[in-house]
């Protein structure tokens, strides 16, 4: 059996979404459960989740992503933990290539998989989602470059999870600091582009720009301690803002992206995002900004 695990924070719309998709899967109902972690709603899910017989919803109330997983994992009675985030949508065929693939991979893999802009039929994608198409969930670039992937899409043999142990709090990057532990326990990250799943596009730069603010003051509580972090965080800000001719090369290349107006549109708002980060790292040189952590 399969252990699909969801955290869920004040997003009745979008997880119902996500629970329509499950019911789609083409993999038989019986080989998998799907269990709903509420971290604290204004107004529980429960009558989302009734809709949807064979779904169980537990409650965290410590806040953060990786506290609902950790009850949700608490609660799985799967050999298979499956990933993915509220807001998302799984390809039919997600479960299935969950299940082929941790069955034919080496033993302590971790599978990362595929996350793409949803985007409906016949519409041509805005400035924010045809920048988030190339550049929102790059799990193949995090396994490849940094040996980890996110927890957006991702799955794990439960005995493997075990061996890294739960999920940190709020006030980390979660997905990268367990992934750290994960490599440092002997596992193995892969990239299963099968195992595809969909995001929605975020609906405007203030909402790129908090999502930014938020992974920053992680990244920084991380950096410091550190010899001369200072300079280091100076020097990655200073790339940051460097990065933005060879990812307008990228966007250009994409095959994400069709159309010349579209790949302009998302060199727009990479120029706005990519300035904001580097400004926001430099500002935290000041010492720590106050974040709104998605509450």
């Amino acid at each position: 059996m399969i252990s699909v695990i969801i955290p869920h924070l004040n997003q009745a719309g979008a997880l119902e979404a996500c629970l329509k998709s499950l019911d789609a899967q083409t993999l038989a109902r019986d080989l998998f459960e799907v269990i709903v972690v509420d971290n604290g709603s204004a107004v529980s899910p429960i009558d989302v989740v009734a809709g949807h017989p064979d779904v169980s919803l537990k409650y965290e109330p410590r806040p953060g992503p990786g506290p609902a997983r950790n009850a949700g994992v608490a609660a799985a009675k799967g050999e298979i933990l499956a990933f993915i985030d509220a807001d998302c949508r799984a390809h039919p065929d997600w479960l299935s290539s969950v299940m082929e693939r941790c069955y034919s991979s080496p033993a302590g893999t971790v599978l990362g998989g595929d996350v793409r802009i949803w985007q409906p039929d016949n519409t041509e994608l805005d400035a924010i989602a045809a920048y988030e198409s190339v550049f929102a969930y790059r799990f193949k670039l995090y396994i490849e470059r940094h040996g980890y992937s996110g927890t957006g899409n991702m799955a794990v043999f439960r005995r493997d999870f075990d061996r890294v142990g739960p999920f940190a709090g709020i006030d980390v990057a979660e997905d990268m600091e367990w992934g750290q532990r994960a490599l440092r326990a002997g596992l193995r990250f892969r990239y299963a582009p099968e195992m595809v799943v969909f995001h929605p596009a975020r609906g405007s730069l203030q909402e790129l720009y908090a999502k930014w603010d938020r992974h920053i003051a992680h990244y920084r509580k991380m950096a410091e301690g550190r010899p001369a972090w200072q300079l280091r965080w100076t020097a990655q800000a200073l790339l940051v803002f460097a990065s933005l001719v060879p990812n307008a090369v990228t966007v250009l290349s994409s095959e994400r992206l069709h159309g010349t107006r579209v790949r302009l549109k998302a060199i727009a708002v990479l120029c706005a995002i990519r300035t904001h980060r580097a400004l926001t790292m430099l500002s935290h040189l000041r010492g720590q900004r106050a974040v709104a952590w998605n509450r």
